[in-house]
């Protein structure tokens, strides 16, 4: 009778919202509890992992289990970050047991590596070494050629870096899995299962098929249909990309359908909407990027290689049937106050045509103020105050970050505008995506800030020639520059 009567508390307690972390962080700060043992918990954890299509090998004698590594966005082979869960039963007590659940996480470059250590990326392990050390170390040139046609998955995660920490958002799905099925199963507790039937809705075991990373601090009580998040970044990291594709694959797996939206210019509106639709070919690549945006000679950042694989990583969930979609909003030709107003047209357009859905909207951090005034020009209305006085629900959000370095534009010499990896000073607040919410608008009308821990510079996309963005075929072509260039803007 204890058994079910817990089980089903907990799983009410839940549903009420009272796993959720401090402040509306969307993280428990619980743990989820099973009165019973772990010989009866561990089966049905075992059939989650497997109806989500998670293959693992497991000790059963010890009850672990490990799934095997899933690429971000659900292999879109431009993310470069990968995923796994270590499942650990813990035995409270005789009778009680709990999960603990790793995830652990790794990438292809030096994002997540420690500070000092070097990575090997020589093709030839000898390369560096004394004549004779590869027969000492028993490598063949043979070994050498399996191990570089290895799947490129597996061969970048083998040279990058690595860190891991406890999910509690993947202990409480399981949770919600398994919970009723424990209380189904249990003897002699018809009257009490089917109480706890009627007082609380039947929870499915969530879609697990698209890896969306770690989950981001605090966004999932913004991300609500018809909320408007503006995001004011530094344009040309690695990292805001990813904050985006990671907020839209959690935010849509979640249920709740997410539009993007990007500062690119609206003459690019038909490619985006086309290429998000396509099977990411390489012919689909090639209309993308041959847009003169991508081939501006002055690149401010926001034609990175990282923003191009955002769309691609878009077009990924896409295919993998998550509810995500792009928009772009700039209007370059425009100046001054006009071009906040465009810019802001074009947005509440795009919100008013489908209010159902949550908008990620990033642009350079003085368009998502929501008070009037800059240091300039005390009449200046930014587009988030704009948009904020014909929306209910905008949070504007400035970027936080830890040093690091970013593809910046500056004047030098007072006229000549150079842009280039420059280094980016920040504070640190941690390895973790977060969203924080203030108490009350700051100066500027930021309600926030989003954290994206140290950062990294992202070149432009297309410096040389068209395509993919990382392929040869950028190095091998002249540069072209296009007739009708855009100008740099913040």
């Amino acid at each position: 009778m204890r058994s079910v009567r817990l089980v089903s508390m907990g799983l009410m307690l839940l549903l009420a919202g009272c796993a959720t972390g401090p402040r509306g962080s969307g993280i428990p700060d619980e743990e989820a509890l099973y009165d019973v043992p772990l010989e009866e918990l561990w089966p049905p954890v075992r059939q989650f992992f497997t109806d989500n299509h998670l293959s693992f090998r497991e000790d059963r004698g010890n009850f672990v289990l490990e799934t095997e590594w899933r690429e971000e966005f659900g292999g879109s082979k431009v993310s470069g970050f990968w995923h796994r869960y270590l499942v650990l039963g813990k035995r409270e007590t005789p009778t009680r047991g709990k999960l603990w659940i790793i995830r652990v996480t790794r990438s292809a470059h030096r994002t997540l590596a420690t500070a000092g250590d070097e990575l090997d990326w020589g093709v030839n392990r000898t390369v560096g070494q004394e004549p004779g050390a590869a027969e000492a170390s028993g490598w063949s040139m043979e070994d050498q050629a399996e191990f570089q046609d290895r799947p490129i998955g597996e061969n970048a995660i083998v040279v990058g870096s690595a860190q891991g920490s406890r999910d509690l958002v993947m202990e409480w799905k399981v949770f919600h899995a398994v919970a009723p099925q424990l209380a189904r199963k249990a003897p002699d507790a018809k009257k009490e299962t089917e109480v706890a039937k009627a007082e609380t809705p039947e929870v499915k075991a969530p879609v697990l098929a698209v890896e969306c990373g770690q989950p981001i601090i605090g966004l999932s009580p913004q991300a609500t249909p018809g909320g408007v998040m503006l995001l004011g970044e530094l344009h040309g990291t690695q990292e805001v990309p990813r904050f985006l594709a990671q907020g839209a694959c959690q935010t849509a797996s979640s249920g709740t359908p997410v539009t993007v939206g990007l500062e690119l210019p609206v003459e690019n509106q038909q490619r985006v909407a086309t290429f998000i639709r396509s099977t990411g070919s390489e012919d689909d690549w090639l209309k993308l990027m041959e847009a003169p945006f991508w081939r501006n000679p002055y690149q401010d950042g926001r034609s990175s290689e990282a923003m191009a694989n955002l769309l691609e990583q878009l077009r990924q969930l896409r295919a993998q049937g998550l509810d995500v979609d792009a928009f772009v909003f700039d209007h370059p030709g425009l100046k001054g106050q006009a071009h906040e107003d465009a810019m802001a047209a074009t947005v509440l357009s795009r919100v008013r045509q489908e209010p159902g859905r949550f908008f990620l909207v990033v642009s350079g951090n003085i368009h998502p103020r929501t008070r009037q005034g800059l240091p300039w020009d005390a009449s200046y209305r930014p587009m988030g105050l704009l948009l904020s006085g014909q929306l209910k629900h905008v949070v504007a959000l400035d970027m936080a970050y830890d040093s690091g370095s970013a593809w910046i534009c500056s004047v030098e010499g007072g006229t000549q505008l150079d842009c280039g990896v420059r280094p980016a000073r920040g504070k640190d607040n941690g390895d973790r995506f977060f969203v924080h919410r203030f108490d009350r608008p700051n100066e500027a009308g930021y309600h926030g800030i989003f954290y994206v821990g140290s950062v990294t510079a992202s070149l432009p996309a297309v410096r040389r020639g068209l395509g993919r963005p990382g392929s040869r075929d950028n190095s091998l072509q002249p540069l072209v520059e296009p007739e009708d260039t855009l100008a740099s803007r913040q």
